[in-house]
């Protein structure tokens, strides 16, 4: 069954179905702590998980306890308008209905997450930056499927978690290229130009970055 709770239930860093990649706790000391809250992750050529493979994720919260984040170009087989018949919510608009619905990670895929600019009033929402906004209250759903949900959203299921020390392993493992996230490259470019647009956004071209490159 797909949830969207109407109380808070914003989720803690989870790994549970992601054991293919590196789990293990970093033993690695950084003078200054890294905060990748606001970050988009983009999967190095190398990274062969096929949950992950040129995946971009947006890091929604990461602290000492470890990170969750939403990935934002890995469409299901699943529109909204599927998500409004499960939920028995009305909306007769096709082009609201067509709208895709993301695979957000491995983790939890019966809940369901928006992603959002901007915020609103809705039941459940974690307020990421002044812009950006996680929501997981059914309210947003009705809002979106009357035509008055916010201006720009990533519908998903699951969500993507990290326990800690393992995001910052996988970081010194160059499994990710990191970025800050900007609302274009979030919610404007073409699903299947994300993952090159957002390293473009570094100076990097994938297609000529090799597997064992650096991160930057």
């Amino acid at each position: 069954m797909i949830k969207f709770p109407s109380e808070d239930h914003t989720p803690k860093p989870n790994t549970e179905g992601q054991d293919k990649r590196p789990a293990s706790v970093s033993t690695i000391s950084f003078t200054d702590p890294i905060q990748l809250k606001n970050q988009l992750l983009i999967a190095m050529p190398s990274l062969d998980d096929p949950n992950f493979n040129h995946s971009v994720t947006y890091v929604c919260e990461h602290n000492e306890e470890g990170a969750m984040g939403i990935t934002i170009n890995r469409p299901l087989d699943v529109t909204l308008g599927d998500i409004f018949d499960h939920m028995k919510i009305s909306c007769s608009n096709s082009s609201i209905r067509s709208r895709p619905v993301f695979m957000g990670g491995p983790v939890a895929l019966e809940r369901g997450f928006v992603l959002h600019t901007p915020h609103g009033g809705w039941e459940s929402t974690l307020e990421i930056t002044d812009e950006i906004g996680l929501t997981t209250s059914k309210d947003i759903l009705q809002a979106l499927a009357d035509g008055a949900g916010p201006a720009r959203a990533v519908i998903a299921l699951g969500y993507s978690g990290w326990s800690e020390g393992q995001l910052e392993q996988e970081l010194a493992d160059n499994t990710w290229l990191t970025v800050a996230a900007t609302t274009e490259l979030i919610f404007d470019y073409p699903v299947e130009e994300r993952w090159a647009a957002a390293a473009r956004s570094l100076g990097v071209d994938m297609n000529l970055l090799s597997g064992e490159a650096g991160h930057a």
